[in-house]
């Protein structure tokens, strides 16, 4: 007899948590990315967000397109305690780690690159430091966007605090916006068919900043 091969389970996301800091002074940089993502997600799903206390965060559940109910999340404990606001969502509603896709950026990306990943560690990223801390786990599904190194910086801490702190150029935000269009693709994928089938799609394309402007 042949032993049945057991096929992975597919991860379909539940909630979907873009990480980013309050507050006007950091509204559209880069490093609110995670943010800007969600809010894309909310206005082409048509799911309000409203603050929520309980939760830490601005908060909104409905049905994606691809059918099935999906809860998305905006922390407001700053970056650095994003996994509180998370932990109170998932603990709520008895979620897995495993159900958790938090967007966020990376600085190790170019900007037009995002790569989808079921699981992996902080990379440095203190949001995502904080959401492993409280999730107690490493293995749930994260999708980085690029939002590149700075320029003529090499290690240089100061200047790389300066340049996630930083807003997108007018070219840079037109390929951003391209960026954002192609992250709710890639969110929609992953609902449908699962987290690993969407990393194909979601991690081969670079979306470059059209020809009239980098002339």
């Amino acid at each position: 007899m042949t032993e049945a091969v057991t096929k992975p389970a597919l991860v379909i996301p539940q909630l979907i948590v873009g990480l980013g800091n309050p507050e006007p002074k950091y509204d559209q940089t880069r490093h609110n990315i995670g943010f800007a993502a969600v809010e894309a997600i909310a206005r082409a799903w048509k799911i309000p967000l409203a603050e929520n206390k309980k939760f830490q965060g601005e908060y909104g559940e409905g049905v994606a397109p691809v059918g099935g109910k999906v809860r998305l999340l905006k922390p407001l404990t700053y970056m650095n305690r994003s996994g509180q606001s998370i932990q109170a969502v998932t603990s709520w509603y008895k979620l897995p780690p495993e159900s958790v896709l938090v967007i966020y950026d990376e600085m190790d990306l170019p900007l037009g690159k995002t790569r989808l990943r079921l699981s992996g560690s902080a990379g440095g990223h203190n949001g995502m430091k904080s959401a492993i801390a409280h999730l107690s786990s490493q293995n749930f599904p994260r999708l980085r966007i690029g939002i590149g190194k700075p320029k003529n910086s090499v290690n240089d801490d100061s200047g790389a605090v300066s340049h996630v702190l930083g807003r997108f150029s007018a070219s840079e935000n037109q390929v951003m916006s391209l960026v954002l269009q192609f992250v709710v693709e890639c969110v929609e994928l992953s609902l449908k068919q699962g987290v690993e089938k969407a990393m194909n799609r979601c991690n081969s394309r670079s979306i470059e900043i059209p020809e009239s402007e980098s002339a």
